[in-house]
């Protein structure tokens, strides 16, 4: 296969699926690693890792060979909503809250300013210390509902007291539609009821929550925690 150029926002065909390349990294084989999002049906919504030595095609789709389809639909609906949800999934870039105040809730001000604050570093860190009542769980959920707006919130850990499990799961799912997975002790012996043995359970739910006492108190937990993260 002659060397090809990779490019992130590339559109690829690989095993009969279209993905769009986020990530190109040389591999040690002398191709490439691509990291990719799908974008056809069947994978959409799903991330894909492949090498381009072990893919027996690779087909990029050029920009320049797109056929114009002719909008049929009364007043061009069809074409705007089509642009309206193009612009609806544009990953914003700016330290801007776009997303996190529309939750059920009515925010004030300053509840914002966490998230402005952590979205204007290059690392997103950030200890909120408000006094009590004052909504910390909610500027939370905010600072999370642009992360993942961002694409940097697939994984989420949430590590509190035995007593706010309960109100974190509540509010991070009513409010913002963030489930969060209950891995304290009971939970966590029902997952592994289901995964199969000596597998880490974090590994297996991408958002979850779980107590800081149950890390304290078993070590084996600690341990499937330290390696999942």
């Amino acid at each position: 296969m002659n060397k090809q150029n990779y490019a992130p926002g590339m559109r690829v065909v690989i095993r009969d699926a279209e993905w769009r390349i986020r990530r190109a990294d040389d591999s040690g084989d002398g191709g490439h690693l691509l990291t990719c999002d799908g974008i056809s049906e069947l994978v959409r919504g799903k991330e894909g890792l492949f090498l381009t030595k072990l893919e027996q095609k690779v087909e990029i789709l050029d920009p320049a060979k797109t056929n114009l389809v002719e909008d049929e639909s009364a007043n061009y609906q069809a074409a705007q909503l089509y642009i309206e949800g193009q612009l609806r999934q544009r990953v914003p870039t700016d330290s801007k809250v776009h997303f996190g105040h529309q939750a059920a809730m009515d925010s004030m001000p300053f509840q914002l300013d966490p998230t402005r604050m952590a979205l204007a570093q290059p690392r997103q860190r950030i200890l909120i210390a408000d006094a009590v009542g004052l909504g910390k769980t909610l500027e939370a959920g905010i600072l999370v509902s642009e992360l993942i707006r961002r694409g940097r919130g697939k994984r989420i850990l949430v590590l509190a007291v035995k007593s706010m499990l309960t109100q974190f799961q509540k509010e991070f799912w009513s409010r913002f539609a963030i489930p969060l997975t209950r891995l304290d002790s009971a939970g966590l012996q029902k997952v592994r009821n289901r995964i199969p043995t000596n597998h880490n359970p974090f590994h297996y739910f991408d958002k979850t929550i779980i107590s800081i006492d149950t890390l304290k108190q078993d070590i084996e937990y600690r341990h499937h925690l330290e390696n999942a993260w």
